[in-house]
């Protein structure tokens, strides 16, 4: 169960966090002051090179993060732009945990942080993305999208 975000976020078959997907990652975001928070352990599947997790993958997590700063504050957006840097290998023998924070909001244009760190707390991935603000409309839809999968 996820503090302070909704649940119903959940009820569907995004990669990322969808508790539907059977072969997802199914993240579950909390959040952690004005940020929001997951833990991942790497399966032998998420690797590309041998004892390696696979880049896009990480990306996959760090673009995850920063959606949820946002659908945690009932915000949808969608990337536009997304820089990665990596900055060390990440095993497949340890979890790593994600986190992202809005860092600048006007208008549409959302610019938000990520990382991904190690047990240690060391940055092995970080990243800064913009991303652009559905509509009110498409927001709703989305929304309610997202609670007719729960039931609710």
């Amino acid at each position: 169960m996820t503090t302070g975000t909704d649940p119903a976020l959940r009820e569907h078959y995004c990669f990322g966090c969808g508790r539907h997907n059977p072969i997802g990652f199914h993240l579950v975001f909390e959040r952690e002051g004005d940020a929001v928070v997951a833990r991942y352990d790497p399966r032998p599947e998420d690797q590309g090179f041998p004892e390696v997790m696979h880049g896009g993958l990480l990306s996959l997590l760090l673009d995850e993060a920063m959606g949820w700063a946002m659908y945690a504050d009932g915000v949808f957006a969608v990337t536009a732009k997304m820089d990665v840097r990596f900055r060390r290998a990440v095993g497949l023998d340890a979890p790593v945990t994600a986190r992202a924070r809005i860092m600048r909001s006007r208008g549409r244009r959302i610019e938000v942080e990520a990382s991904l760190t190690n047990e240690a707390g060391e940055v092995l991935v970080e990243s800064s993305a913009l991303f652009m603000r559905m509509s009110p409309e498409d927001e709703a839809r989305a929304l309610a999208s997202f609670r007719a999968s729960a039931g609710g």
